[in-house]
This record gives C-alpha cells, sequence and structure tokens, in this order.
C-alpha cells in the first residue's frame, strides 16, 4: 500500500529526525576511537567480539519477542537488511583500519545519494534529473577531499568504504520495506546477529580459527563496549526507529552529519586535518547530499512509500 512514511504508524516526526541525530554524534565518535583499538586488536577479532555483545545484550532483554519473530516472518524480511548492514559495517571497519578516519566518513556520506538510486533500481521510485546532477556534481568533492584534501588519497580503503556507503543504502531501503513485517527492535537483534557471524566468518578466513584479544587493555575494552552498546545496539535500534516516522531518504540525510562529528573528534582525538581543499571538497558533498535529499522532499508531496 502506498503512503507516506511519515504518516506510517510509528514515531513522531520529530523523534525519528532527532534519533538520527544522536545517531550520528554516536556514530561520529566511534570512528576515531575504533582506530585507537585496531592499533592494538586486529580488526576482525574486534569486531567479532563487539556485535557478539550487541547482539547478547539485545536478546537478553528482547528474547522472547525476537524468537517469535523468527518464527513467524518470511526470513528474506530480517536476513537480506541484516546482511547488508553486517557487509556494511564490516567494510567500515575495515576501511577504517586502512585510511583516516575523516576519509572514511565523508565517502561514507555518499549514501545520501546513493539510497535514491537504489530506491529507484529496487523499487521504480520516482528519479528526477536533478537527482543525477547531484551525483555527478558529488565526484569533484571527493577527488578534492582524497585527493587534494591532505589524506590519503582514493586508495583501497576509500574503495573499501565506497562498497560499505552501497550496502549502507541498501540497508536504509531494504529495512524502510520490511518494517512493515518486522518490529525496530527485533530487526535490530537479528542485524546485530548477522553482523556477528559475518565478522567471525572473516575472522577465521584472515585471521586464523580463534579470536585474540590478547592486546586490549581497559581502554580498549572500553572502546569495544561503546562500539557494541551505543554504535551496535542503540545505533541499528535508534536507525530502525526513525525509520517508522521518517523515509529512508530523510534518514540517509540527517546522517550526513556523521562526517562533520567524525571529524571534530578525529581531529581531538588522532590530530587528523583537512587542508583547505578538503574542507572544500567536504562541503561540496555535504551540499550535494542536502540538494539531493531536498530533492526528495519536494517530490514527496507528490508521493513517498
Amino acid at each position: 500500500m502506498e503512503e507516506r512514511k511519515e504518516e506510517r504508524k510509528g514515531i513522531s516526526k520529530g523523534l525519528a529526525q532527532a534519533l538520527i541525530v544522536l545517531q550520528s554524534i554516536i556514530y561520529g565518535f566511534g570512528d576515531p576511537i575504533s582506530k585507537i583499538a585496531f592499533d592494538v586488536v586486529p580488526v576482525y577479532a574486534m569486531m567479532s567480539v563487539r556485535y557478539s555483545i550487541a547482539f547478547a545484550v539485545c536478546f537478553l532483554l528482547f528474547h522472547k519477542r525476537i524468537i517469535k519473530t523468527v518464527k513467524t516472518v518470511p526470513l528474506r524480511a530480517w536476513l537480506i537488511p541484516g546482511v547488508c548492514i553486517g557487509m556494511s559495517y564490516l567494510l567500515n571497519n575495515v576501511a577504517l583500519s586502512m585510511t583516516e578516519a575523516t576519509s572514511v566518513a565523508f565517502i561514507r556520506s555518499m549514501s545520501v545519494i546513493i539510497t535514491p538510486a537504489l530506491a529507484f533500481l529496487m523499487f521504480g521510485k520516482k528519479y528526477r534529473w536533478q537527482q543525477l546532477l547531484a551525483q555527478i556534481l558529488v565526484l569533484p568533492g571527493i577527488y578534492l577531499l582524497c585527493v587534494k584534501g591532505g589524506l590519503s588519497g582514493f586508495g583501497a580503503g576509500e574503495i573499501v568504504t565506497l562498497a560499505a556507503a552501497t550496502l549502507t543504502a541498501a540497508t536504509l531501503v531494504l529495512s524502510g520495506k520490511y518494517l512493515e513485517q518486522v518490529d525496530p527492535i527485533s530487526l535490530t537483534a537479528l542485524m546485530g546477529g548477522c553482523s556477528a557471524v559475518l565478522a567471525l566468518i572473516g575472522c577465521v578466513i584472515f585471521e586464523g580459527a580463534h579470536i585474540d584479544m590478547s592486546g586490549a587493555d581497559a581502554k580498549v575494552w572500553g572502546i569495544i563496549l561503546y562500539l557494541a552498546i551505543l554504535c551496535t545496539f542503540l545505533g541499528y535500534l535508534m536507525q530502525n526507529l526513525a525509520l517508522t516516522g521518517i523515509s529512508e531518504r530523510s534518514v540517509s540525510l540527517i546522517q550526513s552529519l556523521c562526517p562533520v562529528m567524525t571529524a571534530i573528534f578525529s581531529f581531538i582525538l588522532l590530530g587528523e586535518r583537512l587542508s583547505a581543499a578538503g574542507v572544500i571538497g567536504a562541503a561540496i558533498i555535504i551540499l550535494c547530499s542536502l540538494s539531493e535529499a531536498w530533492n526528495w522532499k519536494s517530490s514527496s508531496n507528490d508521493q513517498e512509500e
């Protein structure tokens, strides 16, 4: 049934927007501290522990609801978005171990451009020429940010981040659809479970059959708990709750705040700086993202799923 996302039964629009702003702040702090932990703990091992803790906490609190969902809801309704978000955050964390946190955050923000494209390809949602223009104009912004911006250039880490951004966009589009069948809490838990399984598979393939956390001290364990409880459990939940009140395009737009927060926290914690060209590139990306989302907002008066 076609209807506005804002009019679906769910949380209010204002609360949904506030949740994504809070999620962006939490994620913005999570990126640079992840790099601190990756200096002493293998990437896949840390992610395996992080997502396993998140799933365990969620399952402990809501196990009856989760079990009921698994038994009664079609598998695709939670497995497909679960795999997408698991792969997205897996690749995002791998990218953080390969390049600067600021570069990862800004390229990841391209999901605001990719989201409407995927919505068109998957579900035939209207895709106007203004969106295509924004997509083209964002390319010089990426060039200035990553090649001229004082970061690492457009290398393997940036390519991995771009793949993560695409999967993030797919998660938003698919979650917006399947939240009609799955409640936000159950979807959050099952997303966490999928993320944990994918991280464990990566750990076995790339780091051996055991999880080596021998290098983790109290500070690293504190970072892991922050990433597990706030970034994963609460982060996933805030996103899923928000999708019951606003569209995936609105969520993606507000999430463009995340790279701004990451840049601030990366400067404070890691000393990462953007050159003048990098600042201009970042501004172009954000302006294109805002323009893209504004075009979607104006067209939503006609029809929005």
